[in-house]
């Protein structure tokens, strides 16, 4: 079995470029892929190929595409159907589906190494379904399930049509240009119908629970040895296979002495098994060393544990991509949103990726501003409709083809030419309008506007502030329980060490909890005391975010808070949608400020201009080079403080769209001068978690001892 090996080049794509060239690759029988006629996500590079990708002029080779459920997953997340047909997909099924044979089409297949999907391969291949069968595995086969699908094509004479076995490393999910998360495990049982996840003990939980869970299985009493070992090398596998994509080797950093760096060295070991092969066969998947220059573009990755930093995963955010994944339903790039008119609700999809203009560029900004954009975009698009609708003479631009032919050629050309891309652009806009309806009315019912801004200075507030809050909402609001339970843990967790809330607060905080209908969450809040007073989680300057003092408060002149913007943007709603939509209304913006992660981050990639508090907690972080020898004695796993251009920051345990955003801002204000290069992040995890999803498995974990 081969593996493919990655194009280099001096422009670094993102992951999600890469990512999608070597699925082009593979959708092309793992060729070049053709140059498109419309723009993929990607630039058409392959990334797992060491030839520039030619320009064929002869159309694509027809075919079939054979998934299961995670791959369908990977391919979801960065490409469409439109996309598919491109490269010559005519029909994509399940692989454990009833399929009649297509005896003269090739056919495809992207599925994870199973055995249960390498017996249904041989199956299609003892009743030849395809012409010819191009199998491709997510990540690598093991070689007991090769010699299990050898045996099985052997006993059936089907060899013949096995054209190509491959490892293509693609087991990871990346919905934005530098943001992933890796695949949930095969057969992973996800619950289903309206009874509620139940805890280890078996009691109902208050919030849901993800389907799968690390931060779950690694922080667990309950979870077995075995369990762990298993858990740490899916996670070592997932993450090699997005460094494999990128094509480079990395230095390693992490902390020491928990998951983190037990993945750490998993992976580096993983690496040099894969350099050595690549050394013995000539092929494989990371560029070559180009002598020197390669070494310095090579990125830093750091692996960092999720008990580092835990307030990310519950706080209330004010950027448009956290809000619409804290408030709507959002799953692999598809939002979908109820409204509810006449006692009926319905439900909307829609779907959000780098295609979509209006999202790429405004999916990290503040709310309001994007509330602006959309006003500024359809003020733009009813401009360009005007000048169509002008220069042809009709009144409407659904009139276009009532053009008198014989006088408005050129009109009617020009006309013809501009409206799939008005219409295309009008569909998106539309799309962000109802989206930021829906969350405009969460934004207002839960009061999510004041308490991201309590949030923001969450240090400095009295207990009594929180308390009262608990109490009695501002401006009418009715937050969630869950809301409520993310601020009093946020609160708990923003203390310094020096000045704990006493045993008589915390009653307190829990019986205004419980009043609030939070019912057996409360276990999440005892669980979250037990980590922190275990793990002494406040280690970085006393607080998990409160040692940036001037950083935790927000731009002066708030004059009247988010109350007077949620009001502005009703009113503006009721007074004629979002053509003006916050004409008038002071456009708020919290002060930037790095979280934890990013201030770790921020160490060990640009020393010169990072805290004492963060060079000092980072110098001892383990660094490990797979380029380079084993270093053993008192030396070993030490580093002198280098700067790199890019990085690679990856949480065991569960990242947030809160803590993605505070980095990719923290990376483009950073670098970029003469003596510091300009910053380039991608940050992963394990999984993606919402706020909700996150307290559900804090309370199963706390109902877990």
């Amino acid at each position: 079995m081969s593996s493919l090996k990655p194009n280099q080049s001096l422009a670094t794509p993102s992951l999600q470029q890469a990512q999608t060239s070597a699925l082009l690759s593979l959708l092309n029988l793992n060729a070049p892929p053709p140059a498109q006629s419309n723009s993929l996500s990607a630039p058409t590079v392959s990334s797992r190929t060491a030839t520039p990708a030619p320009q064929p002029a002869a159309p694509p080779v027809w075919k079939v595409l054979v998934l299961d459920e995670l791959s369908k997953d990977v391919l979801a997340t960065v490409l469409r159907v439109q996309d598919l047909r491109d490269v010559g997909v005519t029909l994509h099924v399940q692989l454990h589906s009833n399929r009649p044979p297509l005896t003269d089409v090739p056919a495809v297949y992207l599925v994870s190494p199973t055995l249960a999907n390498i017996k249904r391969i041989a199956e299609d291949l003892a009743n030849s379904l395809y012409e010819s069968f191009y199998l491709n595995f997510t990540s690598p086969l093991p070689r007991s399930m090769l010699e299990e699908l050898a045996a099985l094509v052997a006993k059936d004479g089907t060899g013949e049509l096995v054209t190509q076995v491959l490892d293509q490393y693609l087991d990871f999910l990346v919905p934005s240009p530098s943001l992933f998360s890796l695949l949930q495990p095969p057969k992973q049982p996800v619950a289903q119908g309206n009874a509620p996840p139940k805890s280890p003990t078996g009691v109902s939980l208050t919030f849901p629970q993800p389907p799968y869970s690390s931060y779950s299985i690694l922080n667990s009493p309950k979870t077995a040895e075995a369990e762990i070992e298993d858990e740490i090398e899916r996670i070592a596998s997932g993450l090699f296979s997005a460094v494999a994509t990128t094509g480079q080797v990395p230095y390693i950093r992490c902390p020491r002495g928990n998951a983190a760096e037990m993945v750490a060295k998993k992976l580096e070991q993983k690496i040099r098994d894969q350099l050595l092969g690549s050394a013995r066969s000539g092929t494989g998947v990371f560029a070559q060393p180009d002598g020197g220059i390669g070494a310095l573009t090579r990125p830093v990755l750091v692996i960092l544990d999720r008990n580092i930093d835990l307030v990310p995963m519950m706080s209330h955010s004010w950027t448009y991509q956290a809000l619409v994944h804290d408030v709507l339903d959002m799953r692999l790039n598809r939002v979908t949103v109820s409204t509810t008119e006449n006692g009926r609700t319905t439900k909307k999809a829609y779907d959000l990726d780098s295609k979509d203009f209006f999202w790429a560029k405004n999916s990290a900004i503040p709310f309001p501003q994007v509330a602006e954009d959309i006003d500024t975009e359809l003020n733009r698009y009813k401009q360009d409709a005007a000048d169509i609708t002008r220069t042809t003479g009709v009144s409407d631009m659904n009139d276009i083809s009532q053009i008198d032919l014989s006088s408005n050629a050129q009109h009617l050309k020009t006309a013809i030419t501009a409206l799939p891309e008005l219409t295309a652009r009008k569909a998106t806009l539309d799309t962000h309008m109802n989206m930021a309806t829906a969350l405009l009315a969460a934004i207002k019912a839960r009061g999510l506007d004041e308490l991201f801004q309590l949030e923001e200075g969450i240090g400095k507030q009295p207990p009594g502030a929180i308390l009262e809050t608990l109490r009695h909402p501002p401006n009418g609001s009715t937050p969630l329980p869950s809301d409520k339970l993310r601020l009093v843990i946020i609160y708990y967790l923003s203390l310094p060490q020096s000045s704990p809330l006493t045993k008589e607060q915390i009653t307190e905080f829990e019986t205004e909890l419980k009043k609030a209908g939070v019912g057996d969450g409360i276990k999440a809040f005892e669980y979250v005391r037990k980590v922190r007073e275990i793990m002494q989680m406040s280690t970085m300057g006393g607080s998990m975010v409160g040692s940036e003092k001037a950083g935790s408060s927000l731009v002066g002149g708030w004059e009247g808070g988010f109350g007077a913007l949620s009001k502005g943007f009703t009113d503006r709603l009721k007074d004629g949608g979002f053509d003006n939509l916050l004409s008038g209304v002071k456009n708020f913006l919290p002060q930037s400020k790095n979280l934890p992660v990013t201030r770790l981050v921020e160490a060990l990639m640009d020393p010169s201009a990072a805290a004492t508090q963060a060079l000092q907690d980072t110098d001892d972080y383990l660094y490990l080079d797979p380029r380079q020898p084993r270093q053993s004695g008192p030396a070993a796993g030490k580093a002198k403080r280098m700067v790199h251009a890019e990085g690679i920051v990856f949480v065991v345990g569960g990242g947030s769209y809160v803590e993605y955003t505070n980095l990719v801002e923290w990376a483009s204000r950073a670098g970029g001068s003469g003596t510091s290069p300009a910053k380039k992040v991608t940050y992963g995890s394990t999984e993606i978690l919402d706020p909700e999803e996150f307290l559900g498995v804090l309370e199963a974990l706390g109902g877990a001892d």
